[in-house]
């Protein structure tokens, strides 16, 4: 009979322990936040979502090089030499057109690599921390100036510029070596 009272009192005892916590902070004021309308303010060096000031990136690929997950997305086309796109804010002088500049923010991990190599400091982290989406296509944030269809355009006409320059550098080198065999003949048959 003892033994039953004894476990009665240790429950009732327990209980009470457990109720010390909730007694405690029952009557502390709340700390409670209404997320939509008011936002925590995260300290500085918090790691959020990135934007690109486009019009300052020089397209160097410093940033999409030095991702350990690959969500930086850089295209760009060369200048022509008659062309002056101007300097980025650093003094950093801009020699490509960058017709596209992506980050899928989902692929991300916040680890703020590509934003302490950037030369002209046009890559950096918002304030922004709350980035859900419904669709996994609005999740990759587009930064370039260009529309696409003249993106597109400029890549191809830098393609066929470059296949152009690459098959008259074939051409000299095929030229190159088809004199120098008959030259190799004629030493080979007069010694």
């Amino acid at each position: 009979m003892t033994e039953y009272f004894r476990n009665v009192w240790r429950g009732f005892y327990t209980v009470l322990i457990g109720m010390r916590e909730t007694w405690r902070h029952l009557f502390k004021p709340t700390v409670t936040l209404q997320f939509p309308h008011v936002r925590w303010e995260l300290p500085p060096g918090s790691r959020m979502q990135l934007f690109n000031n486009v019009d300052d990136c020089i397209g160097c690929y410093k940033c999409a090089r030095i991702c350990p997950v690959d969500c930086i997305y850089i295209d760009t086309v060369k200048t022509k030499p008659t062309e002056d796109l101007g300097k980025a804010s650093t003094g950093h002088p801009i020699r490509q057109h960058v017709v596209r500049f992506d980050i899928d923010m989902f692929k991300c991990c916040y680890c703020d690599l590509c934003t302490t190599v950037c030369p002209t400091e046009c890559l950096y982290m918002t304030d922004k921390y709350e980035a859900s989406v419904f669709e996994r296509g609005n999740g990759i944030f587009h930064f370039a100036k260009y529309d696409p269809a003249l993106a597109a355009k400029m890549l191809a006409e830098q393609a066929v510029e470059e296949a152009a320059a690459a098959a008259a550098k074939a051409a000299k080198a095929a030229a190159a070596g088809g004199e120098a065999t008959p030259k190799r003949e004629h030493a080979a048959a007069h010694a």
